[in-house]
């Protein structure tokens, strides 16, 4: 469904970012990239909305294939007509619109052929939306935007959601919430996701199957079963020794000196 070639990005046709990342999304699969911060991941998901443009960045070598079709020489709004749809990272809403409004907003945008149905079906995978449907959207919790600006995208009716960071701010408890509805929308939609997480633990549970980036390379992949019972990714990732319990201050200290293995 959607292929990433081998691609190398660089920005200001200076700065090497990604170099030769390859992975691979099937229909109705969820895909996570994990990683540490500057890792690649969001410019990752970039190069396959089109975004890298706003950024003085471009897809150097390689390609991307969707549906047997060429993308990264489109532009951002062809790959949305798509049905490929990128959450941003960073809850970008409305402030001064209602929730409703903000939907609404995004159905016209996306051409939406029934508002009214397409809003139906946000409210009944987000109840707390409906229930703040007339509220502005710039007095929600960060959980409560995060909402919105999922069900935003799911106006347009995706084939694929690129979703960068969801769980960024939130709470254990909303994490875990906003994340038992992507799985929903998933299996009742079929909507394929690759989602990029810092929150290792989190992205591995939804996920079937996970990439590992570091240094704008991809380490390490494999079904998401096998990530979490690999030694390194516990330690690294997921904060565990390796007999499963929570390293120590003096495990810590010695992070970065251990972690030459990704290299």
């Amino acid at each position: 469904m959607l292929s990433l070639n081998n691609i190398e990005v660089v920005y200001r046709n200076v700065i090497l970012v990604l170099r030769g990342i390859s992975l691979q999304l099937s229909e109705g699969e969820i895909n996570c990239l994990i990683g540490a911060n500057g890792a690649g991941k969001s410019t990752t998901l970039r190069s396959i909305s089109g975004l890298l443009r706003s950024e003085i960045g471009e897809i150097s070598r390689g390609n991307i294939v969707f549906n047997d079709i060429r993308i990264d020489g489109k532009r951002t709004q062809e790959i949305v007509r798509m049905g490929i749809i990128h959450v941003i990272e960073g809850r970008r809403v409305f402030e001064h619109l209602t929730v409703e409004e903000n939907l609404k907003a995004s159905g016209y945008a996306f051409g939406s052929k029934d508002v009214k149905d397409d809003l139906r079906s946000v409210y009944g995978y987000f109840t707390r939306l409906n229930d703040f449907r007339d509220r502005t959207a710039g007095y929600l919790s960060g959980g409560e935007q995060q909402m919105l600006i999922i069900g935003c995208a799911l106006m347009a009716r995706p084939k694929v959601m690129l979703l960068d960071e969801p769980s960024l701010g939130l709470s254990p408890l909303l994490v875990r919430s906003i994340f038992q509805v992507l799985k929903q929308i998933n299996q009742t939609d079929k909507t394929s996701m690759l989602l990029v997480e810092q929150n290792a633990k989190a992205a591995l549970n939804l996920a079937t199957f996970g990439y590992v980036i570091e240094n704008g390379r991809i380490v390490l992949d494999g079904p998401s079963e096998k990530l979490r019972d690999n030694d390194d990714i516990r330690e690294f990732y997921l904060g565990l020794n390796r007999v499963g319990q929570q390293k120590s201050f003096k495990e810590i200290k010695h992070y970065k000196r251990r972690k030459r293995w990704l290299g």
